[in-house]
């Protein structure tokens, strides 16, 4: 049986997408495989992405920014969009696949001391990983402050 294929999509692929990447690799890894790309990559993986995402045990520091262009005619079976449309325009995905999109703040745009800024990605990864992961698991996106 082949794997399913889903791809994250950010604008900048440095922080959510990468995060996303990182855990359904990790967690859904039997069944799913896992990509993340940005329609303006930033060119790196954000530090406190990879500092929060080892917390976990999950290494992304070896993933890369990667432009959509590279996923284009990839087949797809998901494709999740995770900007934040209140705080910036969420790429549109033109390629193959079911798009859902399941927003969640840009963490790189917390303010305050370092562990303010770490509490922000930590916050963003396990929302990620709670809504994220209830849609691969029950095909419907959960509304954040709703149950399920």
């Amino acid at each position: 049986m082949s794997k399913k294929k889903v791809l994250f999509l950010c604008t900048g692929n440095s922080c959510r997408s990468q995060m996303a990447e990182g855990l359904v690799r990790h967690y859904f890894g039997k069944k799913w495989k896992a990509y993340s790309a940005g329609t303006e990559p930033s060119g790196y993986v954000h530090p406190m992405a990879i500092q929060v995402m080892a917390e976990l045990g999950i290494d992304i520091a070896g993933q890369k920014s990667k432009s959509t262009d590279k996923y284009r005619d990839k087949r797809l079976d998901l494709i999740i969009t995770v900007c934040d449309d209140a705080a910036e325009n969420c790429p549109i995905w033109l390629g193959q696949g079911k798009v859902v999109h399941i927003s969640f703040p840009d963490p790189a745009k917390a303010t305050g001391s370092e562990e303010e800024k770490l509490e922000a990605f930590r916050s963003v990864r396990d929302d990620i990983r709670r809504r994220v992961f209830y849609y691969m698991m029950n095909g419907r996106v959960l509304i954040p402050g709703h149950a399920g």
